[in-house]
């Protein structure tokens, strides 16, 4: 199992496909994994532990099937090997309540989804500048 560098829970496969996209033109040598589904989701999350394969950051949608964002947050920072991983909520919600109550779980940051193609690319861009070259921890 190759780590991911990117670890991805969304389950709308439109979007999905797009941030491939979108990763893979802002740097095509990272590994980007996606699950569509929140239960699916904590289940790869375990085998990681299991297998000491460690995502180097993890990208939750708030609204999933199964366990809700917010809910695998809960659980990812009561794993001691994932808790230092950073978690960004992407979510296209920008309600003010689901943003406190994400930080207040432990969310490293919250990320509304932006509209269109060109601007997720420039989103996705700041996010591996900052998480990859700027954060030293992934390194």
């Amino acid at each position: 199992m190759k780590t991911p560098d990117i670890f991805y829970v969304e389950d709308d496969t439109d979007y999905a496909f797009f941030m491939q996209t979108a990763v893979s033109e802002v740097k095509d040598s990272l590994n980007l994994t996606i699950v569509e589904d929140g239960t699916e989701a904590l289940r790869r999350l375990q085998s990681f532990e299991e297998s000491k394969i460690k995502p180097k950051l993890i990208l939750l949608d708030l609204n999933l099937p199964g366990l809700s964002g917010i809910d695998l947050l809960k659980i990812i920072r009561d794993i001691p090997f994932l808790r230092s991983t950073p978690v960004i909520l992407f979510s296209t919600s920008d309600n003010p309540d689901d943003v406190k109550a994400c930080m207040e779980f432990g969310a490293n940051a919250y990320l509304t989804k932006p509209d269109g193609y060109d601007n997720l690319v420039k989103c996705v861009h700041s996010v591996h500048d900052f998480w990859f070259n700027q954060h030293l921890r992934l390194n």
